[in-house]
């Protein structure tokens, strides 16, 4: 029989500010960043307002537990479970700024309205609205005056009843008293079990990923030094994002700016390119797959625990081997060459900014790829061949948005027996035969949207291809895209509007075309039989009204460039369907020209 291994005890929420004023509650590296929206904030105010149950926190006391700051825990309370809504009454009532997932420091206010007895997140208008207490944490700051800021209220609100509001912000100051269980693991539980304890609450609720059971398997191990490394994977992350974050580390952390890790990453604070910005599951993936040959990062867990996977049982040899390739892995991740050199490939394809990629999981494996192909000692210009093909393929056939772990895993152990070469050649080959070039991608360009990988893959299409803007001479598409651009709709919106068609017809991205501002201000609602005509007069020493092109070669050129049919001067500039029909074609084999080419 296993003897019950917590307590359980209600305190006060005033006690829990106590504790969070004092430093007693410390939030350990298993934990994760703040990641709750205000609205939720303002549901725990109103939630403790009405006298609701908030559920429990779940804390131990742990003298060797490293902190999130590096230091030991000594004495305090390790919160294991309830971080978000310490960290909300934190912010709301004591008027703390938090972290946010994106990394930045933020003052969350609540607004209390006295009279509604409601709770909003304080925005402008209610700042600017006498009606509104915009911060409720002047009403719980130590030398705040009840009655003083009673009167302040009813003089700025002439028609309320004063000792009505005073009773209500005095039931808004009493949810301190109000009682949240703490639940105490015993101390003598070691942190493999409270980790486990961790991984098992937090999945009842808002599920973890595999890459947080990860984080925590990381975390929760001093003797290979997890810890070090899980701070590593969180500090690359956030420095990709926010590069000035660098100075804090360095002054917040000591320990880790003493380690290996640090000098190796503080290249990031130089770097301002967003076109890779990693998650710690994206480092995770990569790391993992590129230095294991496996894919599913429960399987890391597994190994970093010790899982020998063919007898089953677990070993100390294989978990500290497991943290040693890791932390291999991760140093190649984080290596300015490796990730500055997986970028310029990227850019190499025509993705000159995020906003032309829409799927991580297709860099990370670009990135897995450019890795291995750096273990095996390819050359450099056959690594960069190999991934750029790659990548475009990944991203055209969607290959890794539906189950990416099993993906990566199958892919992976394929390379491994077969060959990066070898097998990234097989699979392009059968994946982009003609019949996809001909008949499967102009179908599946049957598309209105604008982020869609198609017409992503057009545009870096157009921007490796050096292609000129639509109806400009000079300005190339990447010109726009860098800079300022329209995606014009060659059959005008509101042209087809006219005719009945609905958002889903008018907004195919057959009818899309990069463009100047003043290009697409100029046709306005025009339909094409009437502008294209006058493109033609222009042409033929007319009067210039659409971008600079005045002959007609450089006109069929730039048609071309932009594949639309040069029909469009006759049947097609009334014939939308038809014309979107062969513009797909001529879209697709565009796309094909410039794989070719990569």
């Amino acid at each position: 029989m296993f003897t019950q291994r917590y307590s359980v005890t209600p305190h006060p929420v005033e006690t829990l500010l106590t504790w969070v004023k004092s430093g007693e509650i410390a939030i350990p590296e298993i934990q994760r960043p703040f990641v709750w929206e205000a609205t939720k904030v303002r549901n725990l105010l109103d939630s403790l307002y009405h006298g609701y149950p908030v559920g429990y926190l779940i804390a131990w006391r742990n003298p060797t537990v490293r902190l999130k700051d590096g230091t030991h825990s000594a004495g305090k309370r390790i919160l294991i479970d309830g971080q978000q809504r310490v960290t909300s009454l934190m912010a709301a009532l004591l008027g703390r700024e938090v972290l946010t997932k994106d990394y930045e420091t933020v003052r969350i206010k609540i607004a209390f309205h006295p009279l509604e007895e409601k709770f909003e997140v304080s925005n402008p208008a209610i700042q600017k609205n006498s009606a509104w207490i915009p911060d409720v944490a002047e009403l719980f700051a130590p030398n705040v005056k009840l009655l003083q800021l009673t009167k302040a209220y009813a003089e700025s609100n002439p028609a309320v009843n004063a000792d009505e509001i005073f009773g209500t912000v005095e039931r808004l100051r009493n949810i301190v008293n109000n009682h949240v269980g703490v639940i105490e693991l015993a101390e003598d539980l070691d942190i493999e079990t409270v980790t486990e304890i961790f991984i098992r609450v937090n999945s009842a609720g808002a599920e973890l990923s595999q890459a947080d059971f990860a984080m925590s398997k990381i975390a929760a191990n001093e003797t290979y030094g997890g810890n070090l490394l899980r701070r590593a994977i969180d500090y690359f992350c956030h420095l990709s994002v926010s590069p000035e974050f660098h100075g804090r580390i360095e002054k917040g952390d000591p320990s880790f700016a003493a380690s290996e890790f640090f000098p190796k990453m503080a290249w990031v604070k130089d770097c301002n390119d967003d076109i890779y910005e990693p998650s710690y599951t994206d480092m995770l993936r990569v790391a993992f797959t590129s230095e294991f040959r496996r894919g599913k990062l429960q399987d890391l867990v597994a190994l970093l625990s010790g899982r020998n996977f063919e007898t089953k049982q677990y070993e100390d040899a294989i978990a500290e081997k497991s943290f040693e390739r890791l932390k291999n892995g991760i140093l190649n991740f984080i290596n300015k060459t490796h990730f500055e050199r997986l970028v310029m490939i990227l850019r190499s394809a025509g993705f000159i900014t995020s906003d032309l990629i829409s799927g991580q999981n297709a860099v990370n494996f670009a990135y897995i790829l450019h890795l291995r192909g750096k273990a095996e000692q390819m050359p450099p210009a056959e690594i960069e061949k190999v991934v750029r093909r790659w990548f475009v393929m990944s991203v055209l056939t969607s290959l890794y948005t539906g189950s990416p772990e099993t993906t990566f895993d199958f892919d992976i152990r394929q390379i491994e027996a077969n060959g990066l070469v070898g097998f990234t050649s097989s699979v392009i080959d059968a994946q982009l035969s003609d019949g996809f070039w001909s008949t499967l991608l102009p179908q599946e360009m049957e598309t209105s949207s604008s982020t869609s990988p198609y017409f992503l893959v057009f545009k870096a299409a157009q921007v490796k291809l050096n292609d000129k803007g639509f109806l400009s001479r000079d300005i190339t598409v990447q010109d726009l895209i860098l800079n300022q651009s329209d995606v014009h709709h060659l059959f005008p919106r509101n042209h087809l509007k006219m005719k009945g068609l609905n958002r889903g017809r008018y907004n195919q991205i057959a009818n899309y075309a990069i463009t100047q501002s003043e290009i697409n201000i100029a046709i306005c609602d025009k339909s094409p039989s009437i502008y294209f005509k006058e493109l033609s007069n222009q042409c033929q020493g007319g009067k210039k009204k659409y971008g600079g092109i005045t002959s007609l070669a450089e006109l069929k050129s730039n048609l071309a460039e932009h594949c639309i049919p040069e029909s469009v001067f006759g049947e097609l500039a009334e014939d939308y369907d038809h014309f979107l029909e062969e513009r797909r074609k001529l879209m697709a084999a565009r796309i094909r020209f410039y794989f070719d080419k990569l």
